[in-house]
């Protein structure tokens, strides 16, 4: 049990095996009275108090430890407001918090990025109250930092948040937790604009949301329906923002699991693990849902929402796609700034850019066309010239920097000799490209992976064709050297 009073005095607990009696001062020196009888008998010789500058924690061992107690107290009644069983979390528009630290162990933690996946050291760090959120029903984990070393990822452990960091931190330490407000503010935005666009589309079209996802981007809510229409889209999205031009205030509650008013509150089922009340968050007159989330207090710090559309999603639904809040700002930003640099590319107005892009795509597949064309007889006049040359047999070798594996099949079709080696390559002299072997099958196969390694590449062939990618043209001359080693060799068996 936990009594919420912030920076208490005159503080007097006392546990028998049939109450708890609670006494103190709050900061403004108001006294406070609590004593409540408990359902069943408790062992008052294994229980105890804990004082911090928010809170009183009541730890008490109950009588018949594996017996479940319905509720807290002997009679049916709802306890004063200055009482919780659970003690309540930083306002989400706290910045900072005191606490804590309740345990520090080694961890590690796995992370990926634009240079692949990395395995990060560091430390699990659990406090006795967080500010951090941690990630859970389709929201990312806040960010932030304890006694400024940078928290990177909290998660939920039971009814403990771990936060990882990189430096230890000692237990029993009083510590300065301070949130990532941005990013917070951004969670907040997202996912109490998730809540309206589901009550939403299920008001106007009975469309359920099955699942949602908050990306880094934009954010997605799966329905359970094959398709949407143009018209439902805009239809949601004009009474969405209708709602946040009209303030409506979002609040958050705490409500008792026999509550007969969790019945009547819209969520997916509860985590397995879950213990103590319920979180309820409300948008006036629109929706209640159960959430552990964080959200705004009112629909005008939504500011707008724009849906972008949909995408097919998973068996049989659709993936509605949208942004909230800053969100929209920063989109239409990056939309800006691409239709002013495309206007200055293609020398035409906004409204012109699609039918510019157009005549650009139509005029680069004929040039294609005609360089594809162009490409091929250069490689039969190529190939008719390698034929007629004074240095025709043993090993014949090509590069050009232009072409592809077409042009190099192209010219070993047209000499069409099993009886001397060609090594083809195209691309950078001296990075990567493509090559092709070609030459008797006997040969090609043995020498073809053997290319490969020297070229640093990879590479299959069959019937007299071995052909592939390299990364390192520039040691064309020691292939030379071994398919000449191959013919000499070859030459001193006969």
């Amino acid at each position: 049990m936990e009594f919420c009073v912030e920076d208490s005095t005159d503080v007097h607990v006392l546990i028998e095996d049939h109450r708890i009696v609670f006494s103190c001062k709050n900061d403004d020196g108001v006294e406070l009275y609590n004593e409540i009888e408990f359902y069943a008998k408790v062992n008052s010789k294994d229980s105890q108090d804990k004082r911090s500058s928010r809170s009183i924690t009541c730890f008490v061992r109950k009588w018949k430890e594996k017996v479940a107690w319905p509720r807290l107290t002997k009679e049916d009644i709802k306890l004063l407001q200055k009482v919780s069983t659970k003690r309540p979390p930083p306002a989400m528009d706290d910045l900072d918090y005191t606490t804590t630290v309740v345990s520090c162990r080694p961890a590690e933690l796995q992370t990926e990025g634009s240079n692949g996946r990395k395995v990060l050291s560091g430390f699990h760090v659990v406090l006795e109250d967080t500010l951090l959120f941690p990630e859970g029903g389709g929201q990312p984990d806040d960010r932030g930092t304890i006694n400024d070393i940078s928290v990177l990822r909290v998660t939920r452990r039971g009814e403990q948040a771990d936060h990882f960091t990189q430096t230890p931190l000692d237990p029993g330490s009083q510590v300065l937790v301070r949130v990532d407000w941005e990013r917070r503010f951004d969670h907040m935005q997202q996912h109490s604009g998730q809540h309206l666009i589901t009550a939403v589309a299920d008001h106007l079209f009975k469309l359920k949301t099955t699942s949602w996802e908050l990306g880094r981007f934009r954010s997605a809510i799966e329905l359970d329906t094959p398709s949407m229409t143009t018209e439902q889209v805009a239809a949601i999205e004009q009474s969405v923002n209708e709602k946040i031009r009209d303030r409506l205030p979002v609040n958050v509650r705490e409500l008792s699991l026999d509550d007969p008013e969790v019945e009547q509150v819209r969520g997916r089922g509860l985590p397995d693990d879950h213990a103590g009340p319920v979180r309820v968050v409300s948008i006036k007159g629109v929706d209640s849902n159960m959430c552990c989330g964080t959200h705004v207090s009112n629909l005008s710090d939504l500011q707008v929402i724009k849906i972008l559309g949909t995408e097919k999603g998973k068996k049989n639904k659709t993936n509605l796609i949208f942004l909230a809040g800053n969100r929209v700002l920063k989109w239409m930003e990056r939309s800006h700034g691409t239709e002013k640099a495309l206007t200055a590319l293609l020398k035409c107005g906004a409204e012109d850019h699609v039918e510019a892009v157009k005549k650009l795509q139509n005029s680069t597949k004929i040039l294609q066309k005609n360089n594809l064309n162009l490409l091929r007889d250069l490689a039969v006049h190529i190939a008719h010239s390698l034929r007629n040359s004074p240095d025709w047999g043993g090993v014949v070798m090509l590069h050009r920097k232009e072409g592809d594996s077409e042009f190099m099949n192209i010219i070993a079709n047209e000499i069409g000799s099993e009886e001397t080696l060609l090594f083809l390559t195209v691309g950078d002299e001296k990075g990567a490209g493509l090559f092709l072997l070609a030459g008797p099958p006997a040969s090609v196969e043995t020498l073809g992976p053997r290319v490969a390694e020297v070229l640093e590449g990879k590479g299959a062939g069959k019937k007299g064709r071995f052909q592939g990618k390299a990364t390192k043209m520039s040691r064309r001359t020691e292939v030379q050297a071994l398919l000449q080693d191959y013919i000499t060799t070859q030459s001193t068996k006969e």
